[in-house]
């Protein structure tokens, strides 16, 4: 017991140690392991709908069969849609462009099934989706939205869209790791017939 605290009375000794103890909280912060083990699971429904049930795929101003006027869709419709790839991590669900029946705009994702991670965020881009380790760093080399940070890692949950996105200059959305610049997920959009 006496070596250690004589080694530790020494100057470069407790310098070492506040060193060590720096990089490893810096470390953790950084990387945040932990959230490899923790699973986030998010049941939004879709906003204006009593359930999760999937929005009408009606083209705007299209009327359904069997209508009898020519009034806008009073429920959602789905403006555009994609499955999900893997890129960096495993990543399943579809991801949907909804107009809701107030005229504002959503990005949904259904069924998402992810890894978690540091600082994941949810971006619309105008980046084509590559597979495999070709895609994994696409998305920042052109224009994307930022729509915020990823609510969970499974589940289904919706992102606003700002009123000024021209979503004939977006082409695909990327579940997004901030923090090591890298997608974990993308799907390409393709608009709904």
């Amino acid at each position: 017991m006496g070596r250690v605290r004589d080694g530790l009375s020494r100057p470069w000794a407790a310098v070492l140690l506040a060193g060590v103890t720096a990089v490893a909280g810096f470390g953790l912060y950084w990387f945040q392991p932990w959230k490899l083990w923790q699973d986030e699971t998010v049941r939004e429904a879709l906003p204006g709908t009593a359930t999760t049930a999937p929005a009408a795929t009606t083209a705007p101003g299209e009327v359904p069969s069997g209508a009898e006027s020519a009034a806008p869709p009073s429920g959602p419709v789905t403006l555009a849609s994609g499955e999900l790839i893997s890129h960096e991590h495993a990543t399943t669900g579809t991801v949907s462009l909804v107009r809701l029946a107030d005229g504002s705009r959503v990005v949904r994702l259904e069924g998402l099934d992810t890894s978690n991670g540091p600082d994941l965020r949810v971006w619309l881009t105008d980046a084509p989706v590559k597979e495999g380790r070709a895609g994994w760093h696409v998305f920042d080399d052109g224009r994307h939205v930022d729509l915020g940070a990823l609510k969970g890692n499974k589940g289904s949950q919706n992102y606003a869209l700002p009123e000024d996105v021209d979503l004939s200059a977006w082409t695909s959305v990327s579940i997004w790791c901030d923090r090591f610049d890298v997608s974990f997920g993308a799907a390409e959009l393709a608009p709904s017939a």
